[in-house]
C-alpha cells in the first residue's frame, strides 16, 4: 500500500532518485575503468548496457505511444498514476502539414537598376523576419524575376489565420530617406507671373467674402457651403471643430481669441493653404492629464509579443505595485515595462484628454489625485500601473472658416523634388518611442545598423543646410533641414503623431521596414490532407528502403550484417530524436536527405566489412581481423563523408529554405553515420568476437569462401 502511494504521489521524485543512482553507478564504473579495475570484456558489456538504456529512452522519445500504452495498462490494472512520456511533436513544412503560398510583386519603379537585386534581397530578409514572428516552421521566402517583374514567393506552413498574416506582411512600412535633386527645378517667368496673378485674385475674393460676412454674420454658413474650397468642412458650414493652442491648426487660435462668440475675425488670415475667413463658435474647457505608466503584457493581449501567462503577468505587476513609489516609479518602468520604448521614455505620456486612451485606463487616471499611483488596471493590452504627474484645464475654441486656396511653387513643380539615396528601412537597427521635451509631442527615434550609419553620415555630410526628407509608405512625413553631418547613425521622425500612431509606427518599424513596396498578386492554399498523404507515402518509402537494406546486409554479410542492422536501428532512433529536439523542420526534401543518409550509413559498414573479409582471407584471427578492418576502412569513410559534409555546408549556406532542409538532414545523418559505424557497429562486433562459438562457425563471416578465393589468387 505504501509503495503504491509513493509512486502515485512522488513519481517524478522516484525517477530522479533512480537517475541519481544510475549516474552514481556510471561514475563508479568509470573510476574503476580509470584505475584498471575492469577487464576489456566487462567494459564492452557496460557499454552495451548503456546503449540499450539510451536506445529505449530514445525510442520512447521518437515514438512515445509505446511507453504511454504500457503506462496506461499499468495504471488501469494497479491503480497507479504514472505520467506519460514527454511528447515532442515533429515540425513539418508546408508540403507535409499544409499551409498557404503567397506571391508578392515588388515595385522597383523608384529604385535604380543597379540596386534592384539588393533591394529584392532586402525585402526577402525583412519578410522572413516578419513571418518568423508567427512561429511558423521554416518559412520559405524565395525571390524570382519574371521579365521586368520582381517577385517573392512566401510559403507559410501550418498557419491558421492566413488573413492576419497577409495583413501584417502588408502593414510593414516602407521607410525611405531622400535628398533634394542636385538640380532643383525653378519656376519660369510665365509661371511666376501666373501664380502672382492667381493669388492676388484669390486674396481679393477672400476680402470680398470677409466684407459680406462682417456686414451680416448670418451669411457665414451659406457662403461657406457655396464659396469655401476646403472640401472636408464646407458641407458642415466650415466647422473645424474645437482647436487648442499647440494643436495641428493652432495658427487659428490666437486670432480667434481676439473676438467674441459668433463674431468674425476682422481680417483674412493667410497660411500655407490659402486665405482664411474665420468665425468663432463655442468655447469650452477640457481637462488634460499627464502621467507615466508601467505595462506588463501577457500572451494573448493586443500588441503583445511576450509568452508570459496571465497569472505570471498579474503576479509580476502586483509585486511592482508593492515596490512602487513616486520617487522610483520611472526607474521601475525602465527596468520592467513591456511597452515599446519604455526603457528610454520611462513610460512618460504627454498631456492627453478624454477619448484618447482605452476606457479602463482613462477612467482610472482621470479619477486619481496628482502624485498618486493607481491600483493594478487591466486593459486589452495587459496590466497597468499609472503614476499621475500633472493635470490642467485647457481652453478650446470652436472655429469655422471659409478657405480660398492659393497657388505655391509646388503647384507648378514636380510633386517629388527628392531623389533616392539608398538609405531605407532595411538599414534600420531599432526604433523607439520618444517625446519632444519642449512640446511633449510623440516622435520616433531611429538607430541605423553599421552600413546604414555610414550611409546616413554620407547623406547628411553632402546635404548640410539642405533638406533630407523622410518618406513613409511613399509620402513625406518629415522634411528636416540638416544642420551638420550626423555620424552616430541616429535620426528622429516628427510628424505630429498621436500617441497610438507613434506606438504603431515603432512596432511596425521594429518588425522590419521594407526597402520597396510589395503587392500581393496570388494566394494558394495547400490542404493538410494532401500533406498527410505525402507523409504516409514518404514513411512507406523510407520503411521499405530500410527493410530492403536490412535484408541485403544480413544475407550478404550474415552476422556482421545483422549487427550493422541493429546499429542502423539505433542510428534511425537517434536521428529522429535530434529532429525533434533541435527541432528540424521536416519537408519532403528533408526526408529525402534522411533516407540518403541511411544509405550512406550502410555504405560505411560495407567498406568495413569488405576490409574485414580481406583480413579474414589472409588467415588472421577474428579479433585482430576485425580491428584491422575498421582501421583500414576509416580513411575511406572519413574522406567520403567529409566531401559530403562540405557539400551540405555550401547547400545550407547558399540554398533556399527547401534546399537547406535537405542539406541539414543529410549533414546530421552523415555525422551520425560515422558514429554508428565506428562506435556502435564496432562495439557490437567486439562483443560478439568474444563468443567462443562464433569463432568456430566460419560461415558467419564467410571465412572459408574468402580463403578459397585467396588460394585461387
Amino acid at each position: 500500500m505504501y509503495y503504491n502511494i509513493f509512486i502515485n504521489r512522488n513519481w517524478l521524485f522516484f525517477n530522479y532518485v533512480i537517475f541519481l543512482q544510475c549516474l552514481n553507478y556510471i561514475i563508479a564504473l568509470y573510476m574503476a575503468y580509470k584505475n584498471k579495475g575492469i577487464n576489456p570484456r566487462t567494459k564492452i558489456r557496460i557499454f552495451i548496457f548503456l546503449i540499450v538504456i539510451f536506445t529505449l529512452l530514445g525510442g520512447f522519445l521518437a515514438y512515445p505511444q509505446i511507453y504511454d500504452s504500457g503506462v496506461d495498462f499499468l495504471n488501469s490494472k494497479l491503480g497507479l498514476k504514472i505520467p506519460h512520456f514527454w511528447y515532442k511533436p515533429f515540425r513539418l513544412g508546408l508540403d507535409l502539414q499544409g499551409g498557404t503560398q503567397l506571391v508578392y510583386e515588388a515595385d522597383m519603379s523608384q529604385v535604380p537598376a543597379k540596386d534592384r537585386t539588393d533591394s529584392l534581397a532586402g525585402v526577402r530578409d525583412v519578410i522572413e523576419n516578419r513571418v518568423n514572428a508567427f512561429g511558423i516552421a521554416e518559412p520559405l521566402v524565395q525571390t524570382t524575376r519574371v521579365g521586368d517583374s520582381y517577385r517573392l514567393i512566401v510559403e507559410l506552413a501550418g498557419i491558421k489565420d492566413v488573413q492576419q498574416a497577409i495583413k501584417m506582411i502588408g502593414e510593414t512600412p516602407l521607410l525611405e530617406f531622400k535628398e533634394q535633386a542636385s538640380e532643383t527645378p525653378t519656376l519660369t517667368d510665365e509661371q511666376k507671373a501666373e501664380m502672382e496673378k492667381y493669388n492676388k485674385d484669390a486674396k481679393t475674393k477672400a476680402n470680398e467674402i470677409l466684407e459680406q460676412v462682417q456686414a451680416d454674420p448670418s451669411l457665414f454658413s451659406e457662403l461657406a457651403k457655396e464659396k469655401s474650397e476646403d472640401m472636408a468642412t464646407k458641407d458642415s458650414s466650415g466647422d473645424l471643430g474645437y482647436l487648442e493652442d499647440g494643436g495641428s491648426q493652432s495658427e487659428f487660435v490666437n486670432p480667434i481669441t481676439e473676438v467674441g462668440k459668433d463674431e468674425i475675425y476682422y481680417k483674412v488670415v493667410e497660411n500655407s493653404e490659402g486665405y482664411n475667413i474665420l468665425k468663432r463658435g463655442e468655447t469650452k474647457s477640457e481637462i488634460k492629464v499627464k502621467a507615466n505608466h508601467l505595462l506588463i503584457c501577457y500572451k494573448g493581449a493586443d500588441k503583445c509579443d511576450k509568452e508570459t501567462s496571465t497569472e505570471d503577468a498579474k503576479k509580476k505587476i502586483e509585486e511592482l505595485k508593492a515596490q512602487a513609489t513616486p520617487e522610483n516609479f520611472v526607474q521601475l518602468v525602465k527596468e520592467n515595462s513591456t511597452e515599446p520604448g519604455a526603457d528610454q521614455s520611462g513610460g512618460d505620456l504627454p498631456f492627453f484628454g478624454k477619448g484618447q486612451m482605452v476606457k479602463e485606463f482613462e477612467d482610472a487616471v482621470f479619477s486619481m489625485e496628482i502624485g498618486t499611483i493607481s491600483d493594478v488596471i487591466e486593459t486589452q493590452f495587459g496590466f497597468h500601473l499609472i503614476y499621475k504627474t500633472d493635470q490642467k484645464e485647457v481652453p478650446t475654441y470652436q472655429v469655422y472658416r471659409i478657405l480660398i486656396k492659393k497657388k505655391t511653387e509646388a503647384s507648378y513643380l514636380p510633386k517629388d523634388q527628392f531623389v533616392y539615396t539608398g538609405l531605407t528601412g532595411k538599414h534600420l537597427k531599432r526604433a523607439d518611442l520618444t517625446f519632444n521635451q519642449s512640446t511633449g509631442e510623440s516622435q520616433v527615434s531611429l538607430e541605423f545598423n553599421e552600413e546604414g550609419a555610414k550611409l546616413f553620415g554620407e547623406i547628411t555630410a553632402r546635404n548640410v543646410n539642405k533638406i533630407v526628407a523622410i518618406y513613409l509608405d511613399g509620402s513625406p512625413i518629415s522634411t528636416p533641414r540638416v544642420q551638420e553631418k550626423i555620424s552616430e547613425g541616429k535620426a528622429v521622425i516628427t510628424g505630429k503623431f498621436t500617441l497610438d500612431e507613434a506606438k504603431l509606427l515603432v512596432r511596425r518599424l521594429n518588425a522590419g521596414a521594407l526597402p520597396v513596396p510589395v503587392n500581393l498578386i496570388s494566394q494558394q492554399t495547400v490542404g493538410a490532407s494532401l500533406g498527410q498523404e505525402f507523409v504516409d507515402l514518404s514513411l512507406k518509402a523510407a520503411l521499405l528502403a530500410f527493410i530492403l537494406i536490412a535484408i541485403f546486409m544480413i544475407l550478404y554479410y550474415r552476422l556482421p550484417g545483422l549487427l550493422s542492422v541493429l546499429a542502423l536501428i539505433i542510428y534511425v532512433i537517434i536521428n529522429i530524436d535530434i529532429y525533434k529536439l533541435i527541432p528540424v523542420t521536416l519537408t519532403l526534401s528533408g526526408i529525402a536527405g534522411f533516407v540518403l543518409s541511411v544509405g550512406m550509413a550502410v555504405d560505411a559498414n560495407v567498406l568495413i566489412f569488405e576490409r574485414l573479409k580481406e583480413e579474414l582471407g589472409l588467415g588472421k584471427p577474428l579479433g585482430s581481423a576485425s580491428e584491422e578492418g575498421f582501421k583500414r576502412a576509416w580513411p575511406s569513410i572519413r574522406d567520403g563523408n567529409l566531401t559530403t559534409l562540405i557539400s551540405c555546408i555550401f547547400l545550407y549556406w547558399f540554398g533556399s529554405s527547401i534546399i537547406r532542409g535537405f542539406a541539414l538532414t543529410l549533414f546530421i545523418g552523415v555525422c551520425l553515420s560515422m558514429f554508428s559505424a565506428l562506435l556502435l557497429t564496432r562495439t557490437l562486433m567486439n562483443w560478439t568476437n568474444g563468443w567462443g562459438w562464433v569463432n568456430k562457425l566460419n560461415w558467419l563471416f564467410l571465412r572459408k569462401k574468402i580463403k578459397t578465393n585467396q588460394e585461387n589468387i
